[in-house]
């Protein structure tokens, strides 16, 4: 069974990119096979993955226009073993065309459908806001991953995302749910992250992630190099959180199998 996740959260610099391109990786490094979209017009994960974003024939924009098959515009990453299907600032054309078509919520699960069974993971990296991008992102996951910084205003955009995929779940996706919430860029000796991360834990319960992502240098400079961190600096305290989650979701999956769900 594919597992189709979201990297979904409104509020920009949480960690969405960072997350999608990592848990690619560290899930295709347990030899998982990964489709990494990038839903996202600043077409970061794309460059995170050493892919140049100007430099494309096709991407997610012409697939959800119905220009090109998922497969035609899918690329091999250079470092990491996993797909991508790219994305850039076409994106915002898509989502413009998007708003006249009939069923603009269905395109991105529609396009997926003929490629999805070649894959044991799905992510896809949302753009930082609830628009149809993201709304054809939702539609087309069956579980939201969920990045969140441990910081004063994260719980107050949280309840809209949550709204968000009610609404997505009662119109268009019942089987849609909440994944995981990931704690990213935590240092633990700031008092105000280990209360929100209490107040997460209290409220969300099992469904936060044991695994904490670290502020970590060698984190932050990977993009710059085009390549995921486990590529980079493999002993990086980033790079051991992400394998670590990676494990975590494979558990979750395996729990979830033998639950008969």
């Amino acid at each position: 069974m594919t597992r189709i996740i979201a990297v979904a959260n409104q509020k920009g610099g949480v960690g969405k990119t960072t997350t999608c391109v990592n848990l690619a990786a560290s899930l295709a490094a347990t030899q998982r096979r990964v489709l990494l979209i990038d839903l996202d017009p600043q077409g970061n994960a794309t460059m995170g993955c050493g892919v140049d974003k100007r430099e494309l024939e096709s991407t997610a924009c012409d697939v959800l226009l119905g220009e090109v098959s998922a497969a035609d515009a899918i690329v091999s990453v250079p470092e990491g073993d996993f797909a991508l299907l790219p994305g850039n600032e076409d994106l915002t054309v898509a989502e413009v065309q998007l708003l006249q078509e009939i069923g603009r919520e269905m395109k991105l699960r529609q396009a997926l459908k003929p490629v999805a069974g070649l894959y044991d993971f799905i992510l896809i990296d949302c753009p930082p806001s609830i628009n149809m991008l993201t709304v054809n992102a939702l539609t087309a996951a069956d579980g939201v991953l969920i990045p969140m910084q441990c910081e004063y205003y994260a719980l107050e955009g949280l309840s809209a995302l949550l709204n968000t995929i009610e609404q997505v779940r009662a119109s268009v996706n019942p089987d849609l749910n909440v994944f995981g919430l990931l704690r990213t860029m935590v240092d633990p000796r700031i008092n105000l992250s280990n209360e929100v991360s209490d107040q997460l834990i209290a409220h969300f319960e099992d469904k936060v992630f044991r695994t904490v992502v670290p502020r970590n240098v060698r984190l932050a400079e990977a993009p710059s190099f085009g390549r995921p961190v486990l590529y980079h600096d493999r002993n990086s305290r980033g790079a051991l959180a992400y394998l670590a989650l990676a494990g975590e979701v494979l558990r979750r999956e395996d729990e979830r199998a033998s639950a008969g769900h």
